[in-house]
């Protein structure tokens, strides 16, 4: 429970409430475990709290963990800089399991839903040779929402896929414009191959992920977000259904929780 201090080496600014975080820790020799691609931290911000924060990156000795200000803690730790120190705790959770290849994939993302997708991402693109179609699907309600912009073009170059849609269009915007299940009827119909990774908005989850099974994609994956305080199942704050998400998730079949999803908050 108690939080390793990682200095913060870089900072990168995604969106007008959205940056990424380099974190390098202040003794190599108290790193946490190398977290796995959709694994997530506890993130402390020292005298504010603590939050649960994906992995959205690996570099070298680091993590990258990209935030978007939402409340106390998360607004605290966008406001980190170059030099500050924050306690990480982890890794947790479930991780996506790209797997040995084969197959084919496609990627789903809903705003800041790309950042625990993006180590997945960057797998896939590493071992491109090993996989078929890589496709991914990323949806944001503007085009200033879209985080890791400049990246996007990247991964098109190397071999993947590439489809975006905004709720609402702004000036001088020519791509799609609706819900991320718009971009669906652009896949390939021969779905039966498929693995899908799913992370966004709830509702993107459940809508998305209902209608990529309909189409016959055998083997769909979430990532859940609840309210995750210990990180180690001994809270229950996370609870959804049988199931909690920081042990048993974040990373679940969809199957295995499709029923839970369905049902509306009071």
């Amino acid at each position: 429970m108690a939080p390793v201090p990682y200095r913060v080496a870089a900072r990168r600014r995604e969106t007008h409430d959205t940056v990424t975080l380099l974190l390098r820790p202040y003794d190599p020799a108290t790193a946490i475990a190398t977290p796995e691609p959709g694994q997530f931290t506890m993130l402390y911000a020292f005298g504010v709290g603590e939050s649960a924060i994906s992995v959205s990156g690996l570099d070298g000795e680091g993590i990258e963990q990209t935030i978007r200000a939402v409340g106390a803690v998360s607004t605290a730790l966008t406001e980190a800089r170059p030099g500050d120190v924050v306690g990480v705790r982890g890794p947790y959770g479930t991780g996506w399991n790209v797997g040995t290849g084969g197959r084919d994939l496609l990627f789903a993302a809903g705003g800041i839903g790309l950042a625990p997708l993006r180590p997945a991402i960057h797998e896939a693109v590493a071992r491109r040779s090993v996989f078929g179609r890589v496709t991914l699907l990323v949806g944001a309600r503007t085009p200033g929402d879209l985080p890791y912009l400049g990246e996007l073009a990247e991964l098109r170059d190397a071999g993947v896929d590439l489809a975006i849609t905004v709720d609402r269009a702004a000036a001088g915007w020519t791509g799609n414009v609706g819900v991320i299940t718009t971009l669906l009827d652009g896949l390939a119909p021969d779905l039966d191959r498929t693995t899908a990774y799913v992370c966004g908005p709830e509702i993107m989850i459940r809508l998305t992920a209902a209608e990529l099974a309909r189409r016959g994609v055998p083997d769909v994956r979430v990532s859940l977000e609840r309210n995750m305080r210990c990180g180690l199942g001994w809270c229950g704050h996370c609870q959804l259904g049988s199931i909690l998400v920081c042990r048993d998730g974040p990373v679940v079949a969809y199957p295995d929780v499709a029923g839970p999803l369905a049902v509306k908050e009071l």
